[in-house]
């Protein structure tokens, strides 16, 4: 946690004033039971009632300065957590979106919502009781054993003897619930992850009817968490009953022992009931102290969540001054040399993959299932960075491109169609904030969308829900081919983009797109033959090499894996067909 304590600079005086407060606090609580003590002795003793109410006016006095000063460090303590959690949580927020795929794909995006939201929501509360209850408690504690000292020693080895015996019981209960409450965070990542494919495949679960056998996947990870935390709860519910244990034979000795004292004259009534309030303070002084283990121990367990995080540094990253040039006149506009590519696992997904695209060419990527066809894309705009060889924009190595000046020339259409709660207008306008309405409906008109956009209740300002959920998967589609082309980029990727459109619709996209994206190198990626067979260049991908690079024509007759694609689609005469 102490890397992280940079993040409650700014509060620093809610820090320091807060605690002070709290211990003022603290102190007048171990003034009330002498007060208590002298309204026995004194005032109820020799029945001077003016003497018990002034005695009880000090004490509402003592308990109304408490009461401010608890809620001055209650206030400090608010304002600390809640500006350490947002400053925290803005933080770690801004940092998972420089990391790259990769960084990203290793921890899981249900993990990283956990450690966001569920994580630092405890370091939030670490904060609030380090400032509410940190020096309190232990300061009660000693400060109850000091009184009880000062009242008569004798009797005071009762708290000493009754003291190491809670704390053995705080240490036993303790050493044994620490080690879950890191395993507890891990089966709410879990949780975590198995609600987020449910609700996100929601409609896959119900056409397969599969709720049953979900809600089972849910509950299994849902008592797995469970069966922890009750593990937890056993040990942790001994706490209270064997320190209650403790305290009240503690308490009863020294009733018993007092009694004797005051029957020789040594003590007063006040002065065991004092020892007795210091007792009961001590008691909930040290109930404190194991919650406080409780809530810093789960505290540390999200800190080292939260620091995985922040200290995983993003593998794709500019490098220092990179400003490519404008590249020379016949330079290929896409260009991959020599590129192999391996994903965590260490296996190569894609190997020793050359070829070009000049400007204004469309170029066809087909092959198998797990070919390596999205993740040759996926390399253009720097989503990955290669394992060797190089791919280069206009000439120069995407490694050496500003990201943001690299992506802006890339459109990419990703094979599963994402939209953004808002207006439809906002979701067009992520690629080209100033792009007027004319630029727009041009793009919805190219993406085959224009027809349908008009039919919905307010066109551009049309209302989508999250994830396009209002709309087919067609639809969706296209409205992301649309939010592509709204920007107008050098290279435009359709990751098999047109998957949910039928033939007809598939092939009025490909002729407006070489009616209105003249100029740009465009990227069709499919498994339908139909949808690359019209394309200036075809590169055929098998298990991640490159099979074949050419003309629909010249891959029929010379590649044999883009032959076979062809015939499990086409009759040999309408593949031989141009």
């Amino acid at each position: 946690m102490r890397r992280l304590t940079k993040y409650l600079r700014p509060y620093r005086l809610q820090c320091i004033l807060g605690p002070a407060a709290k211990l003022i606090e603290a102190v007048f609580e171990l003034i009330v039971p002498l007060v208590m003590a002298r309204i026995i002795d004194v005032g109820i003793a020799a029945g001077d009632r003016g003497y018990v109410v002034r005695m009880s006016l000090v004490l509402v006095l003592l308990g109304f300065t408490g009461l401010c000063c608890a809620l001055f460090c209650q206030y400090s303590a608010a304002r600390a957590s809640q500006g350490f959690g947002t400053t925290l949580r803005r933080e770690l927020y801004h940092h998972i979106n420089t990391l790259s795929h990769a960084e990203i794909d290793r921890i899981g995006s249900s993990s990283m919502v956990n450690r966001i939201v569920n994580d630092v929501n405890q370091l939030q509360t670490a904060v609030a009781m380090l400032i509410r209850l940190v020096i309190r408690a232990p300061f009660l504690v000693i400060g109850a054993t000091v009184m009880a000292v000062g009242i008569d020693l004798k009797l005071s080895l009762i708290f000493l003897a009754a003291a190491p015996i809670i704390a053995f019981i705080l240490y036993f209960i303790m050493s044994r619930c620490v080690p879950y409450y890191r395993t507890i965070q891990k089966k709410l990542d879990r949780i975590s992850l198995v609600t987020s494919e449910n609700l996100q495949g929601v409609r896959v679960i119900r056409a397969f009817s599969r709720q049953e056998a979900e809600c089972r996947r849910f509950d299994a990870a849902n008592e797995d968490h469970r069966e922890v935390s009750m593990r937890v709860g056993r040990v942790n519910a001994l706490l209270n009953p064997l320190t209650f244990v403790v305290v009240n034979l503690a308490i009863v000795a020294i009733i018993w022992a007092g009694g004797l004292r005051v029957q020789s004259g040594a003590l007063t009534q006040g002065q065991i009931v004092a020892l007795v309030n210091y007792m009961n303070q001590i008691l909930l002084a040290l109930v404190v102290v194991a919650n406080l283990v409780v809530i810093f121990t789960r505290a540390a367990a999200s800190a080292a969540r939260v620091n995985e995080v922040l200290e995983l540094a993003p593998s794709v990253t500019d490098r220092a001054g990179a400003a490519p040039a404008a590249g020379a006149a016949g330079t290929p506009r896409v260009e991959f040399d020599g590129v192999d590519f391996a994903y965590s696992s260490g296996e190569n997904a894609l190997s020793g993959v050359s070829f070009t695209a000049a400007p204004g060419e469309t170029v066809g990527v087909i092959g198998g299932t797990g070919s390596g066809k999205s993740t040759l894309v996926s390399l253009i705009p720097r989503f990955y960075d290669v394992k060797s060889g190089s791919v280069r924009v206009n000439g120069v190595d995407v490694r050496d491109w500003p990201s943001a000046a690299l992506r802006a020339q890339v459109g990419v259409v990703p094979q599963q169609a994402v939209l953004f709660s808002g207006t439809l207008r906002d979701n067009l306008k992520w690629g080209a904030p100033q792009a007027d309405d004319a630029a727009l409906w041009a793009a919805l008109e190219t993406a085959q969308a224009a027809d349908f956009v008009k039919k919905l209740p307010g066109g551009l300002d049309a209302s989508i829900l999250q994830g396009g959920q209002n709309l087919s998967g067609g639809q969706r589609q296209r409205l992301t081919i649309a939010r592509a082309l709204a920007g107008r980029p050098d290279i435009l990727i359709l990751d098999d983009s047109a998957s949910a459109l039928d033939f007809a619709t598939d092939a009025a996209l490909r002729r407006a797109l070489r009616r209105d994206v003249r100029g740009a190198t465009v990227f069709l990626v499919s498994q339908r033959v139909n949808t690359v067979r019209g394309a200036d260049k075809i590169v055929v991908l098998d298990d991640g090499a490159v099979a074949g690079v050419g003309t629909h024509e010249e891959l029929f007759r010379s590649c044999e894996a883009y032959r076979e694609i062809c015939l499990s689609q086409l009759t040999g005469e309408e593949a031989e067909r141009a």
